[in-house]
């Protein structure tokens, strides 16, 4: 006895385990529900972890729009669920595995770290004179300001008198009232890509923050300054209001109107418009602007810009070189009469100038527009809209001479900067130049040239418009959509042409899901222009009668190049165009979520049998789902070897294989509850043991293989140190098997002779959640033989798509997160194994032999135990 209790320790899995229960039958199920409960919330925890994982590096790859509130969610949401697979472990296997805990913890703080807020660089001072401001300055005074102070200071041209409102001061403001905390709240808490759950955020943020109160130290700084002005330029002195947020007029990110600027402002509502503008950066465009450009909004710190004000006579905007086409250095000039509102703002089309720079300066171009209104300061506040009568209405705005001026400015400047120049300007009524905005100028190069989009034309056909100017190449193809009143942005859809009568900046905040752009005023100079290119959205402007010609939900094609709008897809023309760009790739957010990932997806554990497949070498949060899910698969699976079966509590099954097979109904593994000692299989309700059963009757067994002269003597040589081989003998090793089963769980311990095997196995209508465990070992033959046999399984179970493995002369073997009919027909291919494959190492002496069964074997298993319907009652219960 004391061999057999060797052999039992040395061969069978789990006997004389420590973690044995006793053979009470309610214990035993007890212990299983619990265990079963455990492993499948571990699982649902680690489908849900690996599903935010995926969905984390799918939107860094892709080039779809997301904020910070997307980061922090996610990486909420992915902790919460590690932390939940490392708790139901720690249920499944108590204190084995408590490291995961501390490993969790280092690698949150990691995490927790690249999210925390980093404060804004602060300026030193509230409130800074324009005339000791330079580029250097950005970070206290923003870039806008910055550069007016550097061509002011450094450059020596003409920038109006003011001073700027600092970061220093933003965040005085902000922290007055507690602004901050509240608005972060509302943030986090709300969802930025909807256009109606933005609106409903914006206005309530903007509100909030017009009816806060004022710090009285700022309040002090800026009525101080604004008396300086006044000492300056004369009393009554009124100033422009402009936003000169950090990050705002930078290379990649001019942020082209989507912040508040207030002209014509007197002393009296100089602190209400800096509210206005401060708020501002909360308006829809502003927040779906940093939304699709990845800029957190922690980063903007909103400084303001006051600058007296130039009543101008004309003004515009004006590109050192032409926007649309990298390589040509002509100078682009658009004017109007009046302030530059018009032209900004895209409500009118103004006129336009090119200055060729070589051999000398000259104008090689004008295009002198139809100009019916002009804005103009009104004598208290504010501006007016002015309409303009006689010769004026269709007079050139600019004479030769200032032509020739500003594009030698405009020159000038790009020469200081060293790239070209986005410059708006106004020209006194005394003839002096002013500029009022300098950003670098965001250039893209046009599809195609003239002459190539006019032979790629021939024989299309006709066009249903023609005309206007390209403000940002490219192709595009969607349905007509027309936008006329800030409702309809909330019926905007995505892959849509936006179509209206107005370059309104507003209408950027749309750009992230347009397709094209045609407007009926609207020049290349005016913010949307601007959005639109730094998007890559294609968009015609001053397109007449396009609000009548395109109607809503027409599909059409708009050929910003070539300068025309066609009736539905024109494939040759959409096979020029450029796929769209990644507007996230290395912005802020971006690179926040890229920083976010190296602590949750790069996976270092991979081999289980690794010796470095330890809890504390668990670097990210993958390498602890992946250790906590194979380990929690060992701990489930190992339920039928540290429990000791009670066969008095067990049913026999009826059945006609001339074996004795012992059933435990662990949960709801019968289909009714069975009195008395015998279970019949039209009462089995567990889907794997039926289909290990299918497998097991697919095939008769014909008995053992014949038995060369080395084989028998080897059989003998161990009959006589192990009398458990010994048929004269009364044995514990009788043929007997037993199922501990659920509906969706099955443990079966199996010896057939001189073999023991034991299969493991959950199997469900959740793919994720299925898995089979197999092992087979021992034999009565020799070592060599054995071992060639459990090759020989190992390499079937391979070729059905098993991660099977041979260590000495046993067989492992696992399959997981399959479907579920899937996992029944690899049981069926276990079950026929178990039967067929026990006495075959004492054949196992060649590789003729080896060879013979192997195809004996895969044709059973691909004609007949694979081609099988299942039993009438495992049909019953899956169907």
């Amino acid at each position: 006895m004391a061999s057999i209790a060797k052999f039992l320790k040395r061969f069978l899995p789990g006997a004389g385990a420590e973690r044995e229960l006793s053979s009470d039958p309610e214990a035993l199920r007890a212990a299983f529900r619990a265990r079963y409960h455990n492993f499948k919330l571990l699982l649902s925890a680690n489908n849900k972890a690996l599903e935010i994982m995926s969905g984390m590096e799918e939107t860094l790859r892709g080039s779809r729009s997301f904020g910070m509130s997307f980061v922090r969610a996610n990486a909420t949401a992915i902790s919460v669920n590690v932390f939940r697979i490392i708790k139901n472990l720690d249920e499944l296997a108590p204190g084995q595995y408590l490291e995961l805990y501390s490993r969790f913890q280092e690698i949150q703080d990691r995490i927790h770290q690249e999210l925390t807020q980093r404060d804004l660089p602060l300026a030193d001072r509230l409130v800074y004179s324009l005339g000791e401001v330079d580029k250097t300055m950005a970070d206290q005074v923003g870039s806008k300001m910055a550069n007016l102070g550097e061509i002011k200071n450094r450059i020596g041209l003409a920038v109006p008198d003011g001073f700027v409102v600092s970061s220093l001061a933003y965040q005085r403001f902000m922290a007055h009232s507690e602004l901050q905390a509240e608005i972060d709240r509302r943030l986090q808490s709300s969802r930025t890509e909807e256009m109606a759950d933005l609106y409903r955020l914006s206005s309530g943020i903007q509100q909030l923050i017009i009816l806060s109160g004022f710090p009285p130290d700022l309040e002090v700084a800026i009525r101080e300054a604004h008396e300086g002005l006044e000492r300056e330029a004369g009393a009554g002195v009124t100033v422009s209001l402009r936003s000169s947020a950090l990050a705002e007029d930078t290379t990649g990110t001019s942020f082209a109107g989507q912040y508040r600027s207030i002209l014509n402002v007197g002393k009296e509502t100089i602190l209400q418009a800096y509210k206005e503008i401060i708020a501002s950066k909360y308006s829809v465009p502003a927040m779906a602007y940093r939304l699709n450009r990845g800029i957190r909004d922690e980063d903007i710190a909103m400084c303001v810009g006051c600058m007296v004000m130039v009543p101008a006579l004309s003004s515009g905007v004006m590109y050192s070189r032409n926007p649309l086409q990298i390589r040509d250095p002509s100078v682009h000039i658009n004017a109007v009469w009046g302030l530059p509102k018009s032209v900004v703002d895209g409500s009118v089309t103004p006129d336009l100038f090119v200055v060729a720079r070589d051999p000398s300066p000259s104008i090689s171009r004008r295009d002198i527009r139809i100009k019916e209104r002009e804005f103009v300061c009104d004598p208290r506040e504010g501006v007016s809209r002015l309409e303009i009568t006689g010769e004026r209405k269709s007079a050139p705005s600019l004479t030769d001479e200032q032509v020739l001026l500003l594009a030698e400015i405009a020159v000038r400047l790009e020469t200081h900067y060293g790239a070209p120049q986005d410059i708006e300007w106004a020209i006194s009524r005394e003839g002096r130049v002013h500029l009022l905005q300098c950003r670098p100028l965001q250039q893209r190069q046009g599809d195609r040239a003239d002459s190539a989009r006019e032979e790629m034309g021939a024989g299309r056909e006709a066009p249903l418009l023609a005309g206007g100017s390209t403000a940002s190449p490219g192709v595009g193809c969607g349905r007509v959509f027309r936008v006329d009143k800030e409702a309809d942005m909330l019926r905007f859809p995505e892959g849509a042409v936006l179509v209206a009568s107005q370059s309104l900046p507003r209408w950027a905040a749309l750009l992230s899901r347009a397709v094209g752009v045609v407007t009926e005023q609207g020049s290349v100079t005016g913010h949307l222009a601007n959005v639109a290119r730094e998007f890559g959205v294609p968009a015609l402007f001053g397109v007449s009668d396009a609000t009548r010609v395109l109607q809503e939900n027409e599909l059409v094609t708009v050929d910003a190049d070539g300068l025309r709008v066609y009736r539905g897809r024109v494939e040759d023309l959409l096979a020029q165009g450029s796929p769209p760009r990644n507007l996230m790739a290395g912005s802020p957010v971006h690179n926040t979520l890229r920083n976010v990932m190296v602590h949750v997806a790069p996976l270092h554990l991979i081999d289980p049998d690794s010796p470095r497949f330890r809890p504390g070498n668990c670097e990210t949060f993958h390498d602890i789902t992946r250790f906590a899910h194979e380990k929690s698969v060992q701990e489930m699976f190992s339920f039928g070897k540290t429990h000791r079966f009670p066969e008095r509590s067990s049913k026999q099954l009826v059945c006609d294989v001339p074996m004795q097979w012992w059933i435990l109904n662990l949960d709801d593994g019968f289909n009714v509850e069975v009195e008395g000692k015998l279970v019949r299989l039209e009462n089995i309700a567990s889907v794997p043991m039926l289909a290990i059963w299918d497998g097991i009757v697919a095939v008769p067994w014909t008995g053992p293989p014949s038995v060369d002269r080395k084989g028998l003597l080897s059989v003998m040589m161990q009959a006589t140190v192990n009398p458990g081989l010994d048929p004269s003998m009364q044995s514990p090793y009788a043929d007997r098997n037993y199922f501990m089963i659920s509906r969706n769980y099955c443990s079966l311990n199996s010896r057939l002779g001189f073999h023991f095997s034991g299969i493991e196995a959950l199997v469900s209508e959740r793919a994720a959640e299925n898995y089979v465990s197999f092992h087979f070992k021992g034999g009565a033959a020799d070592y060599p033989r054995r071992v060639a046999r459990a090759a020989l399984v190992a390499d079937i179970l391979q070729q059905f798509g098993f991660r099977a493995e041979v260590k000495e002369d046993a067989t492992f073997a696992r399959q997981e997160g399959r479907e579920e009919g899937f996992m029944r027909e690899r049981l069926r291919i276990l079950g026929y194994l178990i039967i067929h494959t026990r006495q075959l190492d004492m054949v196992m002496a060649d590789s003729g032999s080896y060879h013979q069964y192997r195809e004996k074997i895969l044709h059973d298993l691909e004609q007949v135990v694979l081609r099988q319907s299942p039993s009438p009652a495992s049909g019953n219960l899956i169907h």
